[in-house]
């Protein structure tokens, strides 16, 4: 993975951008005033952009900003996570071309950094407000995670519409995951019954992993797999039901975001 930004240059580089925008595009202006320079640090920003984005007339958008603010504000880690989580997309993302419009414009990412402020609220035992947050992502960014699934960092949600992540599934560090993409359970069955997905791995679009199973780490599920079984480390998946058809030569096919069946 390639070196990633220190989140204070990271975050000065999307205000150098943004005053860039709103010197060629007027009409962008105020939302790059509002949305950016407003905004003294990157997790104020995201803050308002999430709440501005998940307002409804239920919940209204200063009531989300406060519970973002919180939530990140009580996580050390969180600016360095939400840092890799748009280093992956400007590394991965062939229409990705800026660190202002990763962070403003791609629903992915919003809705990855929307469900870390629910995750954080479900272990604070506020699991009425993690629900509510878990549905309003679901709603506007059509993302589904329930606020239990442990998620790492350096994560891609590309596209991202249709993904959904139930309550006990686990997604490793540096992970991509195209849309349509289900990791769900098998049944009705309680306990630990979502699939675990290890760092570096890939998964296709409309890929459906289903019940407790591991895809190991380095390993690739090609589009529109379904896939019931253990997966091997570095392994390519296919078919329904998903069979290994090869052997990853690369260690990580999150970052090369290669969808053919070769290694």
């Amino acid at each position: 993975m390639t070196q990633n930004q220190p989140t204070e240059l990271l975050w000065e580089k999307i205000q150098t951008e943004a005053k860039g925008i709103s010197r060629s595009e007027p009409s962008l202006q105020a939302y790059m005033q509002n949305a950016i320079l407003n905004h003294r640090s990157l997790l104020s920003a995201l803050s308002f952009l999430l709440a501005n984005k998940l307002q409804c007339k239920s919940v209204t958008e200063s009531v989300l900003r406060d519970i973002f603010s919180l939530a990140f504000s009580s996580n050390i880690e969180i600016e360095k996570t939400i840092s890799d989580d748009i280093q992956a997309l400007i590394e991965r993302d062939s229409a990705c071309h800026s660190f202002l419009s990763a962070f403003t414009h791609y629903k992915g990412f919003h809705a990855l950094q929307a469900w870390r402020a629910a995750h954080w609220l479900w272990h604070q035992n506020r699991k009425s407000l993690a629900f509510m947050l878990q549905n309003r992502i679901s709603v506007v960014f059509g993302v589904d995670i329930h606020p239990a699934a442990k998620i790492g960092k350096g994560v891609m949600f590309d596209h991202a519409t249709g993904i959904v992540v139930g309550e006990t599934a686990v997604i490793e560090d540096c992970v991509s995951i195209l849309q349509g993409v289900t990791l769900g359970g098998t049944g009705k069955e309680g306990g630990d019954r979502h699939p675990k997905v290890r760092s570096g791995v890939l998964i296709g679009p409309g890929a459906t992993i289903l019940g407790n199973i591991e895809i190991g780490e380095g390993s690739k599920i090609i589009a529109a797999s379904v896939v019931l079984k253990d997966i091997p480390p570095h392994s390519i998946a296919s078919g329904v039901p998903a069979e290994v058809i090869d052997v990853m030569k690369t260690d990580s096919p999150a970052e090369k975001m290669d969808q053919s069946l070769s290694g």
